[in-house]
């Protein structure tokens, strides 16, 4: 059996190495405020960079979550790609999550599309729209089309994909990452239903968070605006997620 182990993504390892060395060269010159600065901007990184293993469920007609952090929202939303209204999870990553992404499903990547925007807070609507972000369609085993997409936010700056077209995911697999607080949005083909609530804390890879609509059972998913206050990359409260797509 495979023991699950916590791992640093190579994109932060020259964060990492930088900081180290500034921390040793500060102790050796006995500066002590600098020092201490350069050992929790060392501490910081390594814990932001952290690429963890995960326990993925192998139930049939699921749908895991694609990032660590709370679900946003949860709304019919016009689906980026095809133009078709679909059922959209939003789940907002702050600094402290992981921020490795995961496929919610095993599939091929049939389409990736990466636009350039601002950087707006990732907890308001027209971040969906206006940011920085890349959008994936991936068709599962059954031809069931998922859409999911990388929203770069306010204090995130750069998407980092690890996939290409035509790859091959398994479910939970790793496809990028985002750095510094961010934003993942997934598009659920018909005949799935979001499982999750408006607040809750999820996994990538672990949570399950849809499920075929057979299979739902009694649960139900809570609209956007259910949840009037929201965590952002500060920690402070957030403009309401509504299901508006342009924003104001």
């Amino acid at each position: 059996m495979h023991k699950p182990s916590v791992g640093i993504v190579p994109e932060g390892l020259p964060a990492i190495g930088l900081t180290a060395v500034a921390t040793l060269a500060c102790a050796l010159l006995d500066w002590a405020p600098a020092t201490i600065i350069c050992f929790a901007a060392c501490a910081f990184s390594c814990h932001f960079f952290r690429n963890p293993e995960r326990v993925v469920p192998d139930e049939p007609d699921v749908a895991v979550s694609p990032a660590d952090g709370r679900i946003l929202g949860v709304a019919n939303k016009t689906e980026p790609i095809s133009g078709e209204p679909r059922q959209c999870v939003s789940i907002f990553m702050s600094v402290l999550n992981v921020h490795v992404n995961r496929a919610p499903v095993a599939g091929t990547v049939t389409n990736i599309r990466y636009h350039e925007g601002t950087f707006l807070n990732a907890a308001w609507d027209k971040a969906s729209t206006d940011n920085e972000r890349c959008e994936y369609e991936l068709r599962d085993e059954k031809g069931d089309r998922w859409v999911f997409v990388q929203i770069a936010g306010l204090v995130a700056r750069r998407i980092v994909p690890w996939t290409q077209q035509g790859d091959a995911l398994a479910r939970g697999e790793r496809f990028g990452m985002i750095r510094f607080g961010s934003r993942v949005d997934l598009y659920l083909p018909e005949g799935y239903t979001a499982i999750c609530s408006v607040g809750q804390n999820v996994f990538a890879g672990q949570s399950v968070i849809a499920r075929k609509t057979e299979n739902a059972g009694k649960e139900e998913s809570k609209p956007l605006d259910s949840n009037p206050l929201m965590e952002t990359q500060e920690g402070s409260e957030a403009e309401p997620f509504t299901e508006t797509m342009g924003g104001n």
